[in-house]
């Protein structure tokens, strides 16, 4: 089976951005995502126990700005020369898979990131509010799909290099950017093809396929009834139709026509309405058939806080009964920080030294005797 490289590019959630000191140095910590489970681009299938097999390659990886190259090459961004262009003390940790997809969050270490202009710029945009993109550099092993409709190869034996932050640059545009010079593991150059996919391309395709195919459909069902409807009119308008012909006179006749012709003005009248409200018609039907995925994400993230702040106040409890902070100053505390603190508020303090005895001397003001101990 072929091995590629595969650049997956989505968006970081800037919204959710934190500060926290750690070691005593400020960091940003990112939020993102990346591979959601049995997701199809550019033909291939990611499946799910593909992705839990290997998801966890990624955590403590670098996050470096830009999928490094050296000499128009493509090297790991822990390679020592993929280093050096890269890195901007960023790197991915937290990795875990929830809802269906890989969540990591991308910690970024203020001072080291001041030190590059690359640095500088990413903490600028997050300042900003975004959009920040990130691209998840992996490699796998392609298997022939047996007549799948939807897809020619399916993923296999992944491994994860890196998940890198995007300014200014096109992470997964399309396929045509082609094939790229790859350094293996053993520091050997071989051909690799290079794959650009982008999550959010994939899921406008599913949603741009499965909006066709309802468009397609109330079309040709509007269409039918209009069309039969039309032709019966049409049909009673030039005398033919099911019922035995008449035998009138021309004058009979004539009148006839006048009313099947009203008919027929009446049914073109009629399509010309319904053909102006078909816009209207498939922006409802759309939004409907959307509606329960934004419902079902729109719960999964209120349960998500929901449980976050049942643990944070479980946490501020915690570490305020063992007087490690105030109420106060815990309430305040980031999740993350009060998770590092819970081991020490476990620990019983040992009992405290009365002040008032020192020595044989006890507050009673009694003294012993000089030369008595």
């Amino acid at each position: 089976m072929p091995q590629v490289r595969v650049n997956v590019r989505t968006l970081a959630n800037v919204k959710a951005v934190r500060k926290e000191k750690r070691n005593g140095r400020d960091v940003v910590i990112v939020p993102s995502a990346t591979l959601p489970d049995d997701v199809v681009m550019n033909g291939i299938l990611y499946p799910a126990d593909e992705i839990e097999r290997s998801y966890h390659t990624l955590n403590r990886r670098p996050a470096p700005l830009g999928h490094p190259t050296v000499n128009g090459k493509f090297v790991s961004a822990s390679d020592p020369e993929g280093i050096n262009l890269g890195y901007i003390g960023a790197w991915n940790e937290n990795v875990r898979r929830e809802g269906g997809r890989v969540l990591l969050d991308k910690v970024i270490d203020v001072e080291v990131a001041n030190r590059s202009e690359g640095g500088k710029a990413v903490l600028a945009a997050i300042d900003a509010g975004g959009p920040v993109h990130t691209s998840t550099g992996l490699l796998c092993t392609l298997e022939a799909a047996n007549g799948a409709a939807d897809h020619k190869h399916v993923a296999r034996n992944m491994v994860f290099d890196h998940d890198a932050i995007l300014l200014n640059e096109e992470g997964a545009a399309t396929p045509k950017q082609g094939v790229g010079m790859l350094v293996n593991a053993k520091g050997e150059e071989e051909e690799i093809q290079v794959i650009n996919s982008s999550l959010t391309d994939a899921v406008d395709q599913e949603i741009d396929w499965a909006g066709t195919r309802l468009v397609d459909a109330l079309m040709r069902r509007k269409n039918v009834g209009m069309w039969e409807k039309a032709k019966s009119a049409m049909m009673e308008a030039l005398g033919f139709s099911e019922r035995e012909s008449s035998t009138n006179t021309k004058e009979d006749d004539m009148s006839v026509t006048d009313e099947q012709f009203k008919s027929l003005s009446d049914e073109v009248k009629t399509l010309a309405e319904g053909m102006s409200k078909i816009g209207e018609t498939i922006g409802t039907a759309v939004a409907n058939a959307v509606k329960p995925l934004v419902d079902a994400q729109a719960e999964m993230v209120a349960n998500q806080k929901a449980k976050d702040d049942a643990e944070h106040a479980e946490l501020v409890t915690k570490v305020v009964n063992a007087k490690l902070l105030d109420e106060a100053t815990a309430k305040a505390t980031p999740l993350a920080t009060l998770r590092a603190l819970a081991p020490q508020a476990e620990k019983k303090p040992a009992a405290a030294l009365n002040s008032a005895f020192k020595g044989g001397e006890q507050s009673s003001g009694f003294k012993l005797p000089k030369g008595e101990k």
